[in-house]
């Protein structure tokens, strides 16, 4: 059986720095990400969405966490089509974000400010998060084959933000395209009672790794807030309908990331939290300053 790698989306936000997760005189950076990393063995950076990552700020995480932490990167905005900020740019570049050299030169300091992550071993994945709008296609393909040239020696990991990527006879196609990049497909858990709605599939298109991100069943999804469309928190009997899903793709794939995406106050951290004590002796934790251990 694979390793299951439980954890969270992020350890950086603001709602859980206020919630009082993190006790007092653990609230700096380096004292957060410790005292993270001793309690899970994975986490997604979600702040390299909004600004381009830095090798010094990736040399730190190596050095501030245990030898079998993994880090998931979230690709920057601009690399999945979404639109970027210009003040979120490197200066001096023209000032069109779609200018070719823009492109070129936020590939190339992407790839440096992950470089240390990989060079350490630490790089789980990267995630590309494709916005709502590309829906599968001729064009859709284009744009996920010159990614697939981009990445070539990166583990990358794939969210499609359409539907109807992952429904009827279009989710097999849909598996065969990024099995035939190297890509390994995220599955979903959301509210399934909206028109947006993802279906949860687990698809398995690498026998490297499996994904599964769990965004909250708010029926926000979609419209208002940050904190309207991630509010939820999970029943234990929602999160252990989920865990032969997960051993499942555990017998298949080498590594198992689920991470917990419903970032309201505590939320994420309680839930990764029970999911590890429902998995069992299924689930890896780091132990700190050591080598992985599983637990039950």
């Amino acid at each position: 059986m694979g390793d299951i790698l439980v954890g969270t989306c992020s350890w950086t936000d603001p709602a859980l720095v206020r919630s009082g997760w993190y006790p007092r005189g653990q609230r700096d950076a380096e004292k957060r990400l410790r005292y993270y990393a001793e309690r899970f063995p994975v986490v997604e950076v979600d702040s390299t969405y909004y600004g381009l990552p830095s090798e010094r700020n990736s040399h730190l995480w190596v050095e501030r966490t245990p030898d079998a932490f993994t880090f998931d990167v979230k690709a920057f905005s601009l690399l999945t089509g979404h639109p970027t900020a210009r003040s979120a740019l490197p200066e001096g570049l023209p000032a069109d974000p779609r200018d070719p050299e823009v492109l070129d030169e936020v590939w190339a300091r992407f790839a440096a400010g992950i470089e240390p992550l990989r060079h350490a071993g630490r790089l789980g994945s990267v995630l590309f998060q494709f916005p709502p709008w590309l829906r599968p296609g001729e064009r859709a393909e284009e744009f996920l084959a010159r990614t697939a040239r981009r990445t070539r020696s990166w583990p990358v990991a794939v969210e499609f933000r359409h539907p109807a990527w992952w429904r009827g006879e279009q989710a097999e196609a849909t598996r065969a395209l990024l099995a035939g990049h190297g890509m390994a497909a995220v599955g979903v858990d959301m509210n399934q009672s909206l028109p947006s709605a993802l279906p949860p599939a687990t698809p398995l298109t690498t026998g490297r790794l499996s994904v599964v991100r769990f965004h909250g069943r708010s029926t926000e999804w979609g419209r208002g807030s940050k904190e309207d469309r991630f509010r939820y928190e999970y029943s234990e009997d929602e999160l252990a309908d989920w865990v032969p899903r997960l051993r499942a793709l555990a017998d298949r794939a080498e590594h198992v990331h689920v991470l917990f995406n419903n970032c309201c106050a505590d939320a994420a951290v309680r839930a990764a939290e029970a999911m590890t004590r429902l998995l069992g002796s299924s689930a890896v934790t780091a132990r700190p300053g050591g080598p992985e251990v599983r637990i039950g």
